[in-house]
């Protein structure tokens, strides 16, 4: 038994923000595509990037060619860049809770979908990651989100039960494929909200069905 819980992290929505509107319209402009066909290209080719299957070199080119275009050099250099700064808003008030939870003793570990350009910005820009035993990102396990194997791989690593661990992300789906491996889960809806939930998973953390937000 973790007596003092330990909690697995998503990254993105959670720690981490999703793209402002702002960037996703400098993504679009920098391919220089329709928004429509440029986000149905974009998401439906993320998977295998996301898992460290393709460089981001050749993830651009994959999209440039669904949309009908060759991208070059040049634009794919522009397209990494913007793609990049577009995930790397970080919420300050979540990094406290993060720096809280270490300072008290929780096991900390981070599960994100996250492709190769992206997770070496992080590592290069934030220190806090030094807060996280673990940090499973998918490009460096060959697992993505809701695979099994990408949550076991992060117990495995972790050295602990399943259910000795918190997973916390702000997709249902991601969610319930944690709590289908033995994983507790909660669903990220807020600060607070979080804050009362690992409370409550300290303090039980062994006991199933407790210490969740329910979804």
């Amino acid at each position: 038994m973790a007596s003092q819980g330990t909690v697995l992290f998503d990254l993105f929505g959670v720690i981490a923000q999703h793209q402002s509107s702002e960037m996703r319209t400098v993504l679009v402009s920098t391919a220089g595509a329709p928004a429509p066909a440029f986000w149905d290209a974009y998401w439906r080719l993320r998977l295998p990037y996301d898992r460290g299957e393709l460089t981001g070199p050749d993830y651009w080119r994959e999209v440039g060619a669904a949309l009908g275009t060759r991208f070059g050099a040049a634009r794919i250099g522009a397209l990494i860049e913007a793609d990049v700064s577009s995930w790397s808003g970080v919420e300050a008030e979540m990094v406290v809770l993060v720096e809280e939870l270490a300072a008290a003793g929780r096991r900390l570990g981070l599960l994100s979908n996250i492709p190769p350009e992206l997770a070496t910005h992080y590592e290069t820009h934030h220190s806090w990651l030094r807060y996280f035993e673990v940090c499973g990102f998918s490009c460096r396990i060959g697992h993505a989100k809701p695979d099994p194997d990408a949550y076991a791989w992060c117990v495995r690593m972790l050295g602990v039960p399943p259910a000795d661990v918190l997973f916390v992300d702000d997709r249902e789906e991601n969610v319930d494929a944690a709590r289908a491996v033995g994983l507790h889960g909660a669903l990220f809806t807020g600060l607070a909200d979080l804050r009362a939930t690992l409370l409550e998973h300290r303090l039980d953390a062994a006991a199933p069905g407790r210490g969740l937000t329910e979804d």
